[in-house]
């Protein structure tokens, strides 16, 4: 399909060189940038709050060296 877009001419700019760089036409440069954003949002699924729970505490302090090498020898 034909279409006329209104491009800043530095981007425009930027399209031609990387066409140019990528041998390709700056409309499959196009095509695939916005296929990639399309696919992107797609992906972008809200997902479910991860379930919350209550431990109990900590069993020690792990800013206490001693005890925490204590508790990883078993003793």
């Amino acid at each position: 399909m034909k279409t006329t877009l209104q491009i800043d001419d530095r981007v425009m700019d930027q399209l031609r060189r990387e066409a140019a760089r990528q041998g390709r036409t700056m409309s499959e440069l196009v095509e695939t940038a916005l296929r990639n954003l399309f696919r992107a949002q797609k992906q972008a699924v809200n997902l479910e709050p991860l379930p919350a729970f209550h431990s109990g505490g900590a069993m020690l302090d792990i800013s206490d060296r001693d005890s925490l090498y204590q508790a990883m020898e078993g003793r």
